[in-house]
């Protein structure tokens, strides 16, 4: 018996291998979770779909949706809630994850194009997901975790779009918190650091960059996605960390210390 068995779970951006969402998936889908995960790529979120309910027995609904620049946005992210309440009946844990960004641009050199792909991917994104699912949270008493930044916490140079939009999630995440208390729903937000296919890539490619960013992380190693990023996401959802809300945790081995 799995803590969230009969319950239901969205992930963004929760169907590319070696991610954090799918990390998170399958930190779910071990205590029982049915799953609706989003993202761009449809085989790649079909592979997930097959892999996680073999492993694990559960029901995933994989859903091709993206938040972009343009009017439809919205409503993509409606239908998408919908589908996912009609398929399963409820809707228990949102968890934002999904982003894009334009990173490693300085601040002088950053386009509208780019400040763009980070504000809709990631706070618009959030804002359509939290409005759409509120309803069927109410209604389940449920939890909310959006993913920021320690790139906003500590402004990270270049990456000026995507700290503003994961600053501005932290703050739409405390304004919710504070708002949705009555309704028993409980909003936090996690900042993580962890070992990705994008991480093995930019190692590859850059190992000397690698090893000073790894240096810079007190126990020197990068989390591991379902362990330690997905696992903390399973207690933020759970009865046990019901009464926490509108926090902000730090994953990041030490480096997210601030007063």
């Amino acid at each position: 018996m799995g803590i969230f068995d009969g319950k239901v779970a969205i992930i963004t951006g929760g169907g590319k291998a070696k991610s954090i969402g799918y990390g998170i998936a399958v930190a779910y889908a071990k205590e029982g979770a049915n799953l609706a995960i989003t993202g761009r790529n449809e085989k790649k979120l079909l592979d997930a779909k097959e892999e996680l309910e073999r492993l694990y027995g559960i029901k995933v609904l994989p859903l091709q949706a993206d938040v972009t620049p343009d009017e439809k946005s919205e409503e993509v992210v409606k239908e998408t809630v919908k589908k996912v309440a009609d398929t399963f009946g409820r809707i228990d844990v949102l968890i934002n994850n999904a982003q894009a960004s334009a990173s490693g641009i300085p601040l002088s050199m950053h386009m509208k194009d780019h400040f763009d792909l980070g504000i809709y991917s990631g706070l618009y994104a959030v804002f359509y997901y939290m409005r759409a699912c509120y309803p069927y949270l109410k209604e389940t008493q449920g939890s909310v975790i959006n993913f920021a930044s320690g790139a906003g916490l500590f402004g990270n140079a270049g990456q000026s779009s995507y700290a503003a939009a994961k600053e501005g999630i932290r703050g739409i995440s405390r304004v919710a918190a504070t708002e949705w208390g009555k309704d028993n729903i409980n909003v936090n937000v996690v900042c993580p650091l962890a070992m990705t296919a994008q991480l093995e890539n930019f190692k590859e490619a850059y190992p000397e960059a690698y090893e000073k960013n790894l240096k810079a992380v007190p126990m020197g190693r990068f989390g591991d996605p379902e362990k330690d990023i997905g696992r903390v996401c399973v207690h933020l959802g759970s009865p046990d960390f019901k009464y926490m809300s509108g926090e902000t945790l730090t994953l990041e081995g030490g480096m997210g210390q601030r007063p």
